[in-house]
């Protein structure tokens, strides 16, 4: 695959994923009081503490990997991040019968993302970030 066609597609990629955790984590700002009542009802503790970490993971972690900056880390962070949500938000197996679908569905596409998070991770950004600007 050429070189060009590669950077595309990486840069691509990085959009993708991007547009899944950016509008999450502004959703998350703009409506803190219901997203810290979420986490609550799931039983976590230190639900305001832990609506904080999912703001920063879901903006600031997400706009290096967007920007190809740190990409590996914030790739690996991102991967970490969305297979543990999907653990404690989509835990299927505790799911009423009446979500049982939906809730495996997301569980499993939680896994997919955080397994094509991974690649990144493994191969780094590609040419058009600041990773390969910076020779890093």
């Amino acid at each position: 695959m050429p070189d060009s066609l590669q950077n595309l597609l990486s840069f691509l990629g990085r959009v993708l994923v991007a547009i899944l955790f950016l509008p999450s984590g502004i959703g998350k700002i703009t409506n803190f009081a219901g997203t810290v009542g979420y986490i609550t009802a799931h039983g976590l503790p230190l639900p305001q503490l832990a609506a904080v970490i999912a703001i920063l993971f879901e903006v600031g972690v997400a706009l290096a990997f967007l920007l190809g900056f740190k990409t590996r880390w914030s790739a690996l962070i991102l991967a970490i991040y969305t297979a543990a949500a999907g653990i404690f938000f989509h835990n299927y197996w505790d799911a009423p019968a009446a979500q049982l679908m939906m809730q495996q569905i997301n569980f499993y596409k939680n896994l997919a993302i955080a397994g094509g998070v991974l690649s990144f991770a493994a191969w780094g950004a590609g040419g058009w970030s600041v990773d390969a600007k910076r020779g890093a």
